[in-house]
């Protein structure tokens, strides 16, 4: 199948009280083009290939800083842009390598760029993935711009026997991420970096007011007294998101990231870091009350940030109608079982530690993964085929999302270091978790993995002053087929921070790593005023995530 999407500039509505919006949007066409982009619905099997155009103006709608790594086109004229499928198992010329950028009409490329059209194989599970900018520097004002769209792999021989909701009334896709708008409806993003005299402009974090679900600030939705289905993308540059139904409905959790659960998992709350994805159920008539809320109780930054207000406290609000009906659709006992970790199969191991660095007056400057930048030399080469324990060091002060191109992995334990200053300053001495012997540090408190996170995820939470154990497949989970590309080509793959104003950074929070068969890893985020000229009203009705795109 053969498609082109094109990224524009354009104006979106957002919010009922404010002008429209200037935001850089993907579309089949400028007229069709939106935020979040639309929805490419692909059919297990059968490939896709798309031809990624870039319409963009001559200069960019937000601030950038020219004192981080940067791509940066010769003419210096032009708004680089590459796209990475977030959770596809391609080949990595199709990956959106953070060098593979590409400027209006592909007058300048990146040094890593080779082709026009991406080749989308969708022999994997099926499951939720997304799309988004990945181009070095840029991914944080690219993302906050609008780069952003959920794509979805089918398989309805498998789905169908299931009898989840389906269908486009009963299964939505929520796209949600956070913004701050001026008066004039242009996206509000502080321009003055916390260490002006380092980095202008580059803040750690990025926070806004108002909660966007798919493209409308606090929408509402009308619903029957039945089962939905919601897969929920948390597409924000660095909020995380707590979520729940404040008249205490249940979410049962049927899929995390691309990959379905083996069994449902009831909860009530559920926790989604930026980039993560999660797909629940809800039964509407178990609801006492014929409205509810979507809310979220996640300080900001997470876990030890400010506490959420009035505003960014609502996601959306749910009208349900009153008449009781037949519900066809059904959670079953047992979703769908994919090869249980073993660790014992592990080809090696490795520690992979993150750095934060901060100035003088204790602000940040940047990260490290391994204290290595992004250019330096590859030091994760992993097999094809195989899979590696990886012990996640964070010594940071936050909470990153660790996602992993090409990979999937389960989360075995999370263990909190103790005298974690004492580990720290040998750390930053010899970069050498076994040399500073980590065992010694690594017998704190345990964090239990949830049951809904216990699954195949490429992305998962690393909390802050704790050594986080996953083990990492270089193969597919539900057939052992080897790969239908050549994975040890260049330029490789990437293993990030997915917190977009770290991996900004993507020659710091980043790290590369071949299959030898891999490739890099980074961090990034931005920081926002609370404007005071829109409230939260839930007048606009949730529109579908992008018009839906059958490939």
């Amino acid at each position: 199948i053969q498609r082109l999407f094109v990224v524009y500039y354009l104006l979106q509505k957002f919010h009922r009280d404010l002008p429209p919006t200037p935001v850089f949007a993907y579309g089949t066409s400028k007229h069709t083009a939106t935020v979040p982009g639309p929805t490419i619905e692909a059919m297990g099997g059968v490939s896709t290939h798309v031809t990624w155009t870039n319409h963009l103006p001559p200069s960019h709608i937000l601030p950038w800083d020219p004192t981080i790594p940067t791509a940066m086109p010769v003419a210096k004229k032009g708004i680089p842009t590459v796209v990475h499928l977030h959770g596809m198992i391609g080949g990595p010329e199709s990956d959106g390598h953070a060098h593979s950028w590409f400027t209006n009409g592909f007058r300048e490329t990146g040094p890593t760029w080779t082709t026009k059209t991406y080749h989308y194989p969708n022999v994997q599970h099926p499951g939720s993935l997304w799309y988004h900018d990945h181009a070095m520097g840029l991914t944080r004002v690219n993302l906050l711009a609008g780069l952003i769209g959920s794509y979805v792999i089918r398989d309805p021989k498998t789905e169908s026997k299931l009898r989840l909701p389906s269908g486009n009334e009963f299964h939505r896709r929520l796209v949600i991420f956070d913004r701050s708008f001026l008066t004039n409806g242009s996206i509000y993003m502080n321009s003055t970096g916390n260490n002006p005299d380092i980095h202008p402009q580059w803040q750690p974090e990025y926070f806004g007011d108002a909660i966007i679900v798919n493209g409308k600030a606090w929408p509402r939705m009308s619903v029957r007294r039945r089962k939905y289905r919601f897969t929920v993308i948390n597409a924000s540059n660095a909020r995380f998101f707590r979520l729940f139904f404040r008249n205490g409905l249940r979410l049962i959790h049927v899929a995390a990231d691309s990959a379905y659960l083996e069994k449902p998992v009831v909860a009530t709350h559920t926790l989604l870091a930026p980039s993560e994805i999660i797909d629940f159920v809800v039964d509407f008539s178990d609801s006492r009350s014929d409205s509810v809320i979507l809310a979220n109780d996640a300080p900001y930054p997470y876990p030890s940030g400010d506490p959420v207000n009035d505003a960014n406290s609502v996601v959306m609000k749910f009208n349900i109608r009153k008449e009781r009906e037949y519900d066809t659709w059904r959670v079953p006992r047992t979703l769908i079982k994919y090869p249980s970790p073993k660790l014992s199969g592990a080809a090696r191991s490795r520690y992979i530690a993150m750095y934060e660095y901060a100035s003088a007056a204790d602000e940040p400057t940047h990260l490290y993964i391994n204290g290595r930048s992004f250019e330096a030399p590859v030091t994760e080469k992993a097999k094809v085929g195989t899979s590696e324990v990886w012990y996640v060091i964070n010594l940071t002060e936050d909470n990153h999302p660790l996602h992993v191109h090409l990979g999937l992995f389960t989360v075995m334990e999370q263990t909190e270091l103790v005298n974690a200053e004492e580990f720290k300053e040998c750390m930053n001495k010899l970069n050498d978790a076994m040399r500073c012997h980590v065992e010694k540090y690594a017998r704190g408190k345990k964090i239990r993995v949830l049951p809904h996170e216990k699954g195949w995820k490429n992305v998962y939470k690393m909390m802050p002053g704790f050594v986080t154990k996953i083990l990492v497949r270089f193969a597919y989970i539900h057939s052992t087929q080897p790969y239908v590309f050549n994975a040890t080509a260049e330029p490789g793959y990437v293993y990030h921070c997915h917190v977009s104003f770290h991996y900004t950074f993507l020659s710091n929070l980043v790290r590369h790593w071949r299959s030898r068969v891999m490739t890099s890893f980074k961090c990034m985020i931005i920081l926002c005023i609370r404007p005071q000229h829109y409230s939260v009203d839930y007048l606009i009705n949730v529109e579908a995530a992008g018009y839906i795109i059958r490939a």
